[in-house]
């Protein structure tokens, strides 16, 4: 479904996603469109594990030294876009963020499609995010397929670091408590 450019809704650790392939401008495209989101608003990726997140993104020693100590879990690294992606899921900065959930059917999905797939939360723009398929399937019936695995396990979404020439950055307080991000590079 993936490869011809469908939407796939699928659990992840915090809630549901819808997975595209974020190397199509038209799968992307279709996303935005399904969810009612605004252009220009980057979109989250998920990968099977750390090698397949770096073939999507440049990670230096800070950003692998995270990786090492919080994935897979709800952290999510934002890290300079590789070649190959849509535009629509980088942020002005041509940087994307990047995780590996600890869940294993996101995980599946993203080592089964060979790359790694966007992940943004599965709802109509500004409702709140979905924990059930019941609910992912009431708010965005376009999507062409469904992976139940029963609820998500809801609570805050992924933590969001990116780095500046200081140190960590928070961009998104979540799921890992921001003191922890920072005790690991004290």
């Amino acid at each position: 479904m993936l490869r011809a450019g469908g939407l796939v809704a699928f659990p992840t650790d915090t809630l549901y996603g819808v997975a595209a392939d974020p190397r199509s401008d038209a799968a992307v495209a279709k996303l935005f469109a399904v969810k009612g989101r605004d252009a220009g608003n980057a979109i989250p990726l998920v990968a099977a594990d750390r090698a397949q997140a770096v073939a999507a993104g440049e990670f230096g020693a800070r950003e692998l030294r995270l990786a090492e100590t919080f994935w897979p879990g709800p952290l999510s690294i934002v890290v300079r876009a590789r070649p190959g992606l849509s535009r629509g899921v980088m942020g002005s900065d041509d940087t994307i963020a990047v995780r590996v959930p600890a869940q294993s059917v996101a995980r599946a999905l993203a080592r089964a499609f060979g790359f790694c797939v966007t992940a943004t939360s599965a709802n109509l723009s500004g409702a709140s995010a979905a924990a059930s398929a019941d609910r992912v399937m009431d708010m965005l019936p376009a999507l062409d397929l469904l992976l139940d695995s029963g609820p998500a396990p809801g609570g805050p979404p992924s933590t969001i670091v990116a780095f500046d020439e200081g140190g960590p950055v928070l961009l998104r307080a979540g799921a890992v408590a921001w003191d922890r991000v920072l005790k690991l590079f004290r």
